[in-house]
Formats: structure tokens, sequence, C-alpha cells
């Protein structure tokens, strides 16, 4: 290592890291193509074949003439899985009673408790058939 000057490791590092940007790059193309609707069959696999045998400037090409479709692509998943994302929360964050949440449901049965409307064992039996 001695014998291996500071400036060539940097421009090594420089290399490697291009490289792993030029994969992901290329990955990126390669999902593209095959999550593309608007391309036709025959179109996914000649973009394919240029892209596997040059691949260099077949991810080039792909990135000029369809990086805009690209881009909406993108969008389209991140819309997609926000859309998924809110619908769970929706569904998680319903209340399961119909009427209102569980908290609602046990403030409601305090308070008829703490009117005299509820005995001590119709509360303990309504809170219990609540939380089950």
């Amino acid at each position: 290592m001695t014998n291996y000057p500071m400036l060539n490791l940097f421009w090594t590092m420089l290399e490697f890291f291009v490289w792993l940007l030029w994969l992901f790059l290329l990955f990126k193309v390669i999902t593209d193509i095959f999550r593309s609707h608007d391309m036709s069959g025959w179109g996914k696999a000649g973009w394919m074949i240029v892209v596997i045998l040059l691949p260099f400037l077949g991810v080039l090409l792909y990135v000029i003439f369809r990086g805009k479709a690209m881009a909406e692509h993108d969008r389209e998943q991140a819309r997609r899985a926000d859309e998924a994302t809110k619908q769970y929360i929706r569904e998680a964050a319903q209340p399961t009673g119909g009427s209102g949440s569980h908290v609602d449901e046990l403030a409601k049965l305090a308070d008829l408790k703490a009117n005299g409307a509820l005995t001590e064992e119709e509360y303990q039996r309504a809170k219990e058939k609540l939380l089950t």
C-alpha cells in the first residue's frame, strides 16, 4: 500500500462510485422497460437488446428518449403507494363500533355510571362487552 499514491486512491474510489451509479441507472432502466405499459412487447425486447449489447450507449439512449416516461412511471408508482397508505390509515383509524370510537363509548359509560344511571355491575358488563 505504500507504493499506491493518495491521488490514485481517490481516483479509484471515484471510478468505483461512478460505476455503482451507472449500475443503479442500468437496473432502473431495466425495471422501467418492464413496467412500461405504453410500450409494446417488441419495443421492450428491442430496448433490452440495445441495453444488453451496448450497455453504456443503450442506457444513455433510453434516458434521452424515454426519460420523461420514466419520470411519469415513478410519479404514478409513488401516487399508488401514497393512495394505498392513505387507504390503510383510513381503514385502521375507522371505529369498529359504528357509532364512535371505543374511547367515546367508554366515556359515555363512565358518565352514565357517574350520573347513577348504571350500577357498577351494569357498567362492568357493558365495558367488557365493548372491549371484546
